[in-house]
């Protein structure tokens, strides 16, 4: 057994995991099925061989642009000299065509790098990944439904670029954002690259949490304005039409900027425990989804007993905390087992072979948003499903 704080210890790129000691106050069981051997790593041939994701099954090729963004209204909470708050994003898109545009890489390089170092994985890993989507292909006309899209702590945009562009080849944009200073690493246009300042072991935790939640929700309702202004040469957007999901701390935040922010027709948590806000406390009027790796947690009971809006939480049996990410791909090419003991690594990456897991994650997150924000009913949502007999329904409301 793994023991630890919270699912919010699970970071992002599970760097901090490795760090956290094994006398952390909460236990949190590993996933069902139980604990198996992990995989042998994939020998060792000097140059690691390309990662390529899982390809999106939408009638559309995708797009992507990253966008420098500055809002001048906050001043970043975590910045050692104060100033604006800076922020990357990236954005993937439905596209008329990807002729002559080149295929976009994972991240940039130096960030890769530094990936590579905390998750922890062999030298070159991160850089072999291959995405499906092309830089700056035209995107198609009209407005678009937006998702917000939050990484876990210390992780970064790029974290769940297959789950992104499953979601824009059918018709979505979906915006990516790097939580300056709490992402692994950020490269600005000018060559910084600003690290994470956040602490494994900070002295007041809940304290630390609701600031790190309110910087996030800050980053979502900005990115949303900017999104909404029409820029000339970005994708337009449907501003009725706006939803907002992330992966562990990416999941509390959704939550929190559901509550705050009525343009937030609907959120999707994949596997955060809901700390740093009064939503376990106060439940959401509007709809929220919940994917979890694990049967319950204590915030999401108290959210339960509050929830007025449509609700459900799943449980995908054999799934890890990072099962909703890119990672179960890099994890056995990248030689993960051979860096972590066993029960950690079925704790963080699972059970489920890789194409399943990501497979799991784009269905019940474009069931949830087509339903809520597109308006066609899914019976994904309704109840258990032959097709996906892993998914568990553990709570439902409306």
């Amino acid at each position: 057994m793994i023991r630890r704080r919270s699912l919010l210890a699970l970071a992002g790129l599970g760097g901090a995991t490795l760090a956290l000691p094994t006398t952390v106050a909460q236990a949190v069981p590993a996933p069902a099925p139980a604990l198996t051997p992990a995989p042998a790593p994939a020998p060792a041939t000097g140059r690691p061989r390309a990662i390529t994701l899982p390809a999106p099954t939408g009638d559309r090729p995708v797009g992507t642009v990253d966008l420098h963004l500055v809002d001048r209204s906050r001043r970043d909470p975590f910045a050692p000299v104060p100033g604006p708050r800076e922020l990357m994003v990236q954005l993937w898109y439905p596209a008329l065509g990807t002729g002559g545009r080149p295929r976009a890489p994972y991240t940039t390089a130096r960030v890769a790098a530094v990936i590579d170092e905390i998750l922890p994985v062999d030298p070159g890993t991160i850089s072999t990944v291959r995405p499906s989507a092309h830089t700056g292909a035209p995107a198609v006309p009209g407005p678009l439904p937006l998702l917000l899209l939050g990484h876990g702590r210390t992780g970064g945009r790029s974290n769940c670029t297959a789950l992104a562009e499953e979601l824009a080849s059918h018709g979505y944009l979906v915006a990516a954002i790097d939580h300056t200073y709490d992402a692994a690493a950020v490269e600005f246009p000018d060559g910084r690259l600003v690290r994470t300042v956040l602490s494994n072991d900070p002295p007041d935790r809940d304290a630390t949490e609701r600031k790190e939640i309110a910087a996030r929700v800050g980053d979502l309702r900005f990115v949303a304005t900017e999104l909404t202004s029409r820029r000339p040469g970005r994708p337009s957007v449907d501003p009725r039409r706006i939803g907002v999901l992330g992966h562990s701390m990416g999941g509390a935040a959704a939550a929190e900027a559901v509550r705050q922010d009525p343009r937030f027709v609907a959120g999707l948590n994949l596997d955060g425990g809901l700390f740093g806000s009064p939503v376990p406390e106060l439940g959401l009027d509007r709809p929220f989804l919940m994917l979890t790796s694990i049967a319950d947690h204590e915030t999401w009971q108290r959210w339960r007993e509050h929830q007025r809006g449509w609700g459900r939480q799943l449980r995908v049996g054999g799934a890890g905390h990072l099962s909703y990410t890119d990672l179960v791909h890099v994890a056995v090419p990248g030689g993960l087992p051979g860096h972590v003991p066993a029960d950690l690594y079925v704790a963080i990456i699972g059970t489920l072979a890789p194409a399943r897991a990501t497979e799991l994650t784009r269905a019940y997150t474009r069931a949830y948003f087509d339903r809520f924000l597109g308006n066609r009913r899914s019976p994904l949502l309704d109840g258990p499903s032959t097709r996906f007999p892993e998914i568990e329904f553990r709570w439902s409301h409306g």
